[in-house]
């Protein structure tokens, strides 16, 4: 999870029968297009009536974000939602990898099994490795950054409300990138297209 949070109420129990994927990025994180790359992680957003978790899905080549469910809960359902949404919306081709740490919640069979269906490869860090899963952890601080340090959530509502403008009008839209050429991922992307359509 992006950064050493709470662990509060009911959440995924390790499977026994789960192993965690190897590593098919060992931190080269490169993508030459829009969904060859994928990284996730789960955050937590304090609020007045408790924590909020933000469970995300990252896309490599244009630092969108490109699924981001929201609950008071940190159970392998979350992840899934994530990966869900991503899909849903990106409609990925084959060969796409999902990078994360080993969360149990990433580990678990039935997240696996959900890759799986979505044809999409599994990928993890090392257990205890930040380095190994960079390109989240750095979102993860961004967004704490620049919107949880400087606001205070009198309800879970309002945090859902303040991260989706965050995430939706702000950042996949506007913020600046310097990785991207000081452009936002929507125009990252659409610069892509429009050179692949040239050539």
């Amino acid at each position: 999870m992006g950064r050493a949070g709470p662990s509060l109420g009911r959440t995924t129990r390790r499977d026994p029968r789960a192993a965690p994927a190897p590593d098919l990025v060992r931190r080269n994180f490169v993508a030459t297009a829009p969904d060859r790359l994928w990284t996730a992680d789960v955050t937590y957003v304090p609020t007045d009536e408790g924590f909020l978790y933000l469970a995300f899905v990252l896309d490599v080549y244009s630092r969108r974000i490109v699924g981001w469910p929201m609950a008071s809960h940190l159970r392998t359902e979350l992840v899934v939602d994530a990966l869900e949404m991503a899909v849903w919306r990106r409609k990925p081709a084959a060969g796409l990898v999902h990078h994360s740490d080993r969360g149990v919640q990433y580990t678990a069979l039935s997240f696996g099994k959900k890759l799986e269906e979505a044809g999409i490869a599994p990928s993890m860090g090392r257990a205890g490795s930040a380095l190994d899963n960079a390109i989240s952890e750095l979102f993860v601080s961004t967004l704490k950054c620049e919107l949880v340090h400087r606001r205070r959530f009198p309800t879970r509502g309002s945090a859902r409300s303040g991260i989706f403008e965050y995430l939706e009008v702000f950042y996949n839209r506007r913020r600046l990138h310097s990785a991207l050429g000081y452009v936002s991922p929507e125009s990252y992307e659409d610069l892509g297209t429009k050179e692949a359509a040239v050539a």
